[in-house]
């Protein structure tokens, strides 16, 4: 008996010290995961929240004609995306069969050793689920059937599987596909068929330079060919044939050939008396005829074609835009300016042209063109018939610098000096700032960016988003449901701003929508990208975790119940009044 009495004292006393301790391990746990406050609760929130009102996360990796594109207002095709696939219906998640066979599969740990030891290597990063890969992979495979045998071999990696060699190689959507040559990568620009594919590795495995031995192939190819790069030699075999047969293999849109005929150099503009190794550059632009001055070596050779090969200004088209925006030269001078005046301009900004050839390119957009010249001159938040210049330094930077002046041949010039000196002060779009901005939500605009978000005394949280995105669409609720519950906390302050038509360096977006924290206090280091589900609770948790100035939800309060009822339809009566008042408070705005 005494030791049953004994066994009953130590279960009580088991039973308290677990009941003591078990709270504070609870919350513990808790603080370790939001650092929520001890009496926080948040149900209120998840019960008001359906499942309508959470948006989809996104992931790191986008197929490549995602809808974030940088010109909205133009087909994926024009600017920020030149692939010819279009979306595809088939399901996401389910891998076509495919005979692949000759396709050598990739990883971190075989992946450098295998392009060390093979000279030539297609590469492409693709993702199972991906719509486009599955599209390209029966393409894919017949290509590397076809090229079975040939110095090169097609290979693919999973970049769902090995995230670290597609975060080495800057993988950013799918499909990637890249080139290597001796271990050096470049993105492939062509089409994702087996045709282009083939033909496009063959030129560049292939001797790369053709020979002309006859004055009807000469006339035949400079009057089919828009750009030729022709070298004049004392031998088609030996030492100078193979330096220009390797800065061929550099440039992918000039057709390389070699001749020792006097008379075919002659019609190709070269003095049949002139000392070899020569070599000239023919295009069908203003400037027709550009000759090689340098040391006959491929680096020499290709720097020139480089340098030469664009023309003085390129038109703005939908055919132009890869060379525009994909080309190794990154800055621009573009002229905006409509039709029936650009004659008068023109002459000057081609003149001024020449003395910045390999550094910049020069850009005519015809403002009143609806298809394509107007959406650039929006993106650019150019208006008016012009001529208005405008430099650029490229979509990896996307800094412009606006032109002040007269537009003529001097101020021209030392506008394009002034840039490559980077002595300009970039220019930001921005809508007009509002009158009121009362909202939940706070409007942000580029002139008042500095006086909302930048302000140390605020922390804030910043959606960039675009009018036309449907993923912005579908966060709205929930981002104004936040700011409601929010409103009251002075320390913080929850805004949008629209990204197409305001700029701010401070606000980088990568795609819409894009949402940044900036902590109260740290204004002058990069912003928070917000990586979190998209849902009130959600990003709730993330504010109080990274929250500057600490700051506590007020919940809902209860209407207090009467003391006593006289009937129970009294009670009833009561009972719906309280739930009424209860639920009447935030927890109704959700």
């Amino acid at each position: 008996m005494a030791s049953f009495r004994f066994f009953i004292a130590i279960s009580l006393v088991s039973l308290i010290l677990i009941s003591t301790f078990t709270p504070s391990i609870s919350k513990t746990a808790k603080n370790d995961d939001v650092e929520l406050d001890d009496d926080e609760d948040l149900r209120f929130l998840e019960e008001t929240e359906g499942k309508k009102d959470a948006a989809p996360s996104h992931s790191n990796y986008k197929e490549e004609d995602g809808g974030d594109d940088e010109y909205p207002d133009l087909d994926d095709e024009d600017f920020g995306n030149y692939r010819d696939f279009d979306d595809s219906d088939s399901d996401p998640y389910k891998e076509p069969e495919v005979d692949d066979k000759d396709v050598v599969v990739l990883k971190e740990g075989n992946f450098s050793d295998f392009i060390e030891k093979n000279k030539f290597v297609m590469v492409e990063f693709y993702a199972p689920w991906c719509g486009h890969c599955q599209a390209l992979a029966p393409e894919y495979a017949a290509a590397a059937t076809e090229l079975k045998g040939e110095e090169v071999v097609l290979a693919k990696v999973d970049a769902t599987e090995e995230n670290e060699l597609a975060q080495e190689y800057d993988v950013q959507g799918f499909p990637t596909v890249y080139f290597f040559v001796d271990g050096k990568h470049k993105p492939y620009p062509g089409a994702r068929n087996k045709e282009a594919i083939v033909t496009w590795i063959k030129k560049k495995i292939g001797p790369g330079i053709s020979n002309i031995t006859t004055i009807d192939e000469a006339e035949r190819i400079l009057t089919s060919e828009s750009k030729v790069a022709l070298g004049y030699l004392n031998s088609l075999v030996g030492p100078e044939s193979e330096e220009i047969a390797a800065a061929s293999r550099l440039q992918d849109d000039v057709s390389f050939y070699q001749t020792v005929n006097p008379d075919v150099a002659k019609l190709f503009h070269l003095d049949p008396q002139v000392k070899r190794p020569a070599l000239v550059l023919v295009k069908k632009e203003a400037e027709k005829i550009s000759y090689f001055d340098g040391q006959f070596v491929k680096t020499a050779i290709s720097e020139f074609v480089f340098s030469n090969k664009l023309p003085l200004i390129t038109i703005f088209t939908r055919e132009s835009a890869p060379s525009i925006f994909e080309s190794d030269i990154k800055k621009q001078i573009l002229m905006f300016a409509a039709s029936n005046i650009s004659e008068k301009y023109l002459p000057s900004f081609q003149e001024a042209a020449k003395s910045f050839k390999g550094k910049l390119i020069f850009v005519y957009v015809q403002v009143d063109n609806e298809d394509f010249g107007r959406p650039v001159a929006d993106y650019f938040g150019v208006s008016g018939d012009g001529p208005k210049l405008l430099a650029y330094t490229g979509n990896d930077d996307a800094r412009k610098f606006v032109f002040d002046g007269e537009v003529t041949l001097d101020k021209i010039k030392a506008f394009g000096e002034d840039f490559l000196e980077d002595r300009l002060k970039p220019f930001y779009k921005s809508d007009p700032i509002p009158e009121t901005n009362d909202g939940d939500v706070k409007v942000v605009v580029g002139n008042n960016f500095d006086e909302i978000v930048l302000d140390e005394s605020k922390d804030v949280l910043l959606e960039i988003y675009a009018p036309w995105c449907g993923h912005c669409q579908a966060l709205e609720p929930t981002y104004n449901k936040l700011a409601k519950h929010l409103r009251g906390i002075d320390s913080l302050v929850i805004a949008k701003m629209d990204g197409t038509t305001n700029e701010h360096p401070r606000a980088k977006s990568d795609g819409f929508p894009t949402i940044l924290f900036f902590p109260a206090g740290n204004k002058s280091f990069d912003p928070i990208t917000v990586d979190t589900d998209r849902t009130v609770v959600a990003f709730y948790k993330f504010l109080k975790k990274h929250a500057s100035i600490p700051f506590k939800l007020q919940k809902p309060v209860s209407a207090p119940k009467a003391e006593a009822a006289s009937t129970p339809e009294a009670k009833g009566e009561e009972s719906k009044e309280s739930d009424k008042s209860s639920n009447g408070g935030l927890k109704d705005e959700l």
